[in-house]
């Protein structure tokens, strides 16, 4: 017998008794839809959660030199360059202090700095740092070498610019008594607080107005999560290879090991849910098979006279019982990414659907439907033929 033939004939049952397929199914899909929801939106909450946990700087470190040496320590010059050789490492930055005051005016005291720290920058600091502009712009390969400056959020604040208008003229700070316009301000920058009471300029120009040394005072670095912590390990040997000892680097922000924990949960619990709901349909659908085999003793006994082997006997009913399950996992599936999707999108979480759930789903469905119509299918074959047109 063919396969599909045999595929014709184990949906046969089926369509004669539709609602008990249906109720049968059921009990499979609530199941196989149980398992989808509890995997897809925990996966859901956890990529939300694991997004703002990254956000907190999770895969960042910071260098610098040690404080309350004498002489200063100075960090090399190379010492960016080194670092981005480091495998791992995926951005990195600096800063370097140029010691010398910022202020809103010549009216103001040339000592009265007002707590802001006037720094050198790398044009790629603000992704390596995850900060952004509020208003304005970033200093290019153009403004950088021109006397520009960009402001951190306290240090506008302190200065008295709170915003640049398009189109009115930009402001000017002194440093150095030497005027500097304002091209753009900051947004807070939580994990980089030094950032904030700050103002930045170009390196070259650094250089050249204000006869900045080149040293970085602060190296910041993003690198693969795994490798943090071996990356720190190497970090001031690679910065300093003669006085390694002289280079202070952060510890990982503690909100590693949090992100580090929600990866390493599960629920186990919402797993065991969804594995009783499957155990209680492979339970209804062998039921309904052994109720099947019982109603249709009379049709078995005259498929047997007519020649049929156990083996048919044995697919026909075996079919019929795949055939239920796998309509039952196909709905659970169905229904469980329409619930996931849904309740993703309304809670505003990046959807995320592990896709060997939905493989599962539908595999373990055929699979009980393998198991549960093992015991009806032999039963059905083992009827004698007369017996069975009798029982009819």
């Amino acid at each position: 017998m063919a396969a599909t033939d045999l595929l014709a004939l184990g949906s046969t049952g089926l369509r004669t008794r539709p609602l008990r397929a249906a109720l049968s199914a059921l009990g499979i899909a609530i199941g196989i839809a149980t398992m989808i929801v509890v995997t897809g939106i925990p996966a859901s909450s956890q990529a939300a959660l694991l997004t703002e946990l990254t956000a907190l700087g999770t895969n960042s470190l910071q260098a610098m030199a040690a404080p309350d040496r004498d002489p200063p320590t100075k960090l090399p010059e190379s010492a960016v360059r080194m670092v981005g050789r480091i495998g791992p490492v995926t951005a990195v930055s600096a800063v370097g202090n140029t010691h010398t005051v910022v202020r809103r005016n010549d009216r103001i005291d040339p000592s009265n700095g007002s707590g802001l720290t006037v720094l050198a920058s790398h044009l790629d600091l603000l992704p390596t740092i995850s900060a952004r502009v509020r208003t304005g712009s970033w200093l290019n390969p153009a403004t950088a070498s021109f006397p520009t400056v960009v402001l951190g959020s306290v240090a506008a604040a302190r200065l008295g610019i709170v915003d640049l208008p398009a189109g009115q003229p930009s402001p000017q700070v002194l440093i150095a008594d030497r005027p500097f316009t304002v091209i753009g301000i900051l947004a807070r920058t939580p994990l980089s607080p030094d950032i904030d009471r700050s103002v930045l300029i170009g390196w070259a120009t650094a250089r050249s107005e204000l006869r900045f040394d080149g040293h970085p005072t602060v190296i910041y670095l993003r690198c693969a999560e795994p490798q943090l912590e071996a990356v720190r390990g190497v970090l001031a040997e690679t910065i300093f290879p003669e006085r390694p000892g002289q280079v202070v680097v952060s510890r990982p922000s503690d909100a590693l090991a949090a992100k580090r924990a929600t990866e390493g949960s599960f629920s186990v619990l919402f797993l065991a849910l969804a594995g009783v709901a499957l155990l209680v349909g492979g339970i209804g659908v062998a039921n309904t098979m052994v109720v099947s085999v019982l109603e249709r003793r009379a049709e078995i006994g005259l498929r047997r006279a007519l020649g049929a082997t156990r083996g048919q006997i044995r697919g026909q009913f075996l079919s019929e019982s795949v055939v239920l399950a796998a309509l039952g996992g196909l709905a659970g599936t169905t229904l469980g990414l329409l619930v996931t999707v849904g309740y993703a999108t309304w809670q505003g979480w990046p959807l995320v659907v592990p896709v060997e759930s939905a493989v599962v789903g539908v595999a373990g469905a055929v699979a009980i439907g393998v198991l549960a119509g093992v015991y009806p299918c032999v039963r059905a074959a083992r009827l004698p033929p007369t017996q069975a047109l009798a029982a009819g």
